[in-house]
């Protein structure tokens, strides 16, 4: 027994892994990214709070407590542990214990009859086994299948943390939505008031027989026109708190109160680093994710070509047996067995050849599409970054033409009094301020939204509920 202890303790050492070792990639960048000295400043991980909004942070970390699909990924990595422990298992001994009493009477004319009576009496039968197995892992075999089960964890831990990243994000594009959808109606409803000014006016002069009933009715349209975008602006505002409260898991109008209460538009800094070129790769749950794939895919490799080869099984048994319950745990009552076992695959008509060769191409295609997935993610932030910088330029002229244009208005308004123009070029210039702050507004909250989609391009960060 000591030999052969001995023998499959050398045999357990000198045991190799079949198949291809798994080799991290390094994602080759964009050779201006690599020139580019501002990048090197580190990416702040809790993103939301350059947005400048303490309500926006709360929503955000509630979100990663009650979002329903956060808790489903966070659910799927806990199986995917569950999964790894099980593969674990066949890398230790496995030891089980019976034991059984039987009553029962055997032929007399049949195989031998334990009672020694020729099948004329029953007879009792006493059983109890400790069994022990183990596989010697020549091959890798269970080595390999743990590497793939490590692999599949960091997948789904990469997919969880693109929930995350999805859910935050989200979260916060449907805040500054919300916060510009206010901000529109702020502008409708000073518009509004500005067009009743002007209706009261033209009133007035209609009634000193200076002006027609055209300006009281242009007017009077200019008021309506306006008042008429009031209701589908109210209808987005209470769409985008009700999927808010969805995000955080609860129902319809749950957040209304805390957020129908107007607030700026959340205005960041102009500067976003991209940080390390290498903790990008790192941080983006995506590409994370397509490496854990590759590495998984090149373990099942090693799994399919070690099946190809013969495996050593030593297992053991030690118990007792007797006819009396008495005699049972006596040494004459003692039995055990042990010895190692062979299986060899020797015609498998196919099946193990048509395996290793499928295990291939997986990877092939998992190696495709981690190249697929760097790629795409190189274009999208790249392009981020060339939508925020296009959107500030953007608000800054639109910021220039809205004070143009109130200046323009307050002009207007006053020649119209004194009998210098008609009501017609009010109305021109009301309606050119209109759109330009809702121009304005639109362009505040699609720079906020661009800045939104920068950080997720750049991986995000996890909320402090999630680290």
């Amino acid at each position: 027994m000591r030999r052969l202890a001995l023998l499959l303790s050398v045999a357990s050492l000198a045991a190799c892994s079949v198949g291809p070792d798994f080799v991290k990639p390094t994602p080759a960048l964009p050779s201006q990214w690599q020139a580019d000295k501002a990048q090197a400043a580190p990416v702040d991980r809790q993103w939301w709070q350059l947005l400048g909004d303490p309500q926006l942070t709360a929503l955000i970390e509630r979100a990663a407590k009650a979002n329903l699909d956060i808790r489903t990924a966070s659910n799927r990595l806990d199986q995917s542990r569950n999964s790894r422990q099980i593969s674990a298992a066949a890398q230790l001994p496995g030891v089980s214990g019976t034991g059984s009493y039987q009553r029962a009477r055997n032929s007399g004319v049949g195989l031998n009859d334990p009672s020694f009576e020729d099948g004329k009496a029953p007879y009792e039968l006493w059983n109890s086994t400790v069994d022990a197995s183990w596989e010697v892992d020549l091959w890798g075999h269970v080595r390999r299948s743990l590497e793939a089960a490590d692999a599949e964890i960091a997948l789904t831990q990469a997919e969880r943390d693109g929930v995350v990243l999805s859910i935050t994000a989200q979260m916060a594009d449907d805040y500054v939505r919300l916060r510009g959808v206010q901000a529109r109606l702020d502008v409708a409803r000073q518009n509004l008031e500005i067009a009743r000014q002007n209706q009261t006016l033209t009133q007035t002069r209609f009634e000193n027989g200076v002006t027609t009933n055209l300006d009281t009715a242009n007017a009077a349209a200019a008021v309506e026109t306006i008042q008429a975008t009031l209701p589908m602006l109210e209808a987005e505002q209470a769409r985008l708190i009700n999927a808010m409260s969805f995000l955080l898991g609860a129902e319809p109008g749950a957040l209304h109160a805390q957020l129908q209460t107007p607030k700026a538009i959340p205005h960041p800094a102009p500067d976003v680093p991209l940080g390390l070129p290498l903790e990008l790769a790192q941080r983006r749950p995506d590409i994370q994710r397509a490496e854990a794939a590759l590495h998984r895919a090149t373990a099942a490799i090693g799994v399919a070509k070690a099946d190809f080869y013969p495996r050593i099984s030593l297992g053991a048994s030690v118990g007792f047996q007797a006819l009396d319950g008495s005699d049972l745990g006596g040494w004459n009552s003692r039995d055990w067995s042990y010895g190692p076992s062979l299986y060899l695959p020797i015609f498998q008509g196919g099946r193990l050849t048509g395996t290793l060769a499928l295990r291939e191409h997986q990877q092939q295609a998992a190696a495709i599409d981690y190249q697929r997935t760097v790629l795409a993610a190189w274009h999208e932030v790249d392009d981020a970054r060339t939508d925020y910088a296009a959107e500030q330029q953007h608000y800054a002229a639109l910021n220039r033409a809205v004070e143009q244009n109130q200046l323009a208005l307050s002009t207007a308004r006053q020649r119209y009094k004194e009998g210098a123009i008609d009501f017609i070029n009010v109305l021109n210039v009301q309606r050119a301020l209109l759109e330009t702050q809702s121009a304005l507004v639109g362009s505040a909250t699609q720079a906020a939204l661009d800045r939104v989609q920068l950080y997720r391009a750049l991986g995000g960060g996890w909320p402090q509920a999630l680290r």
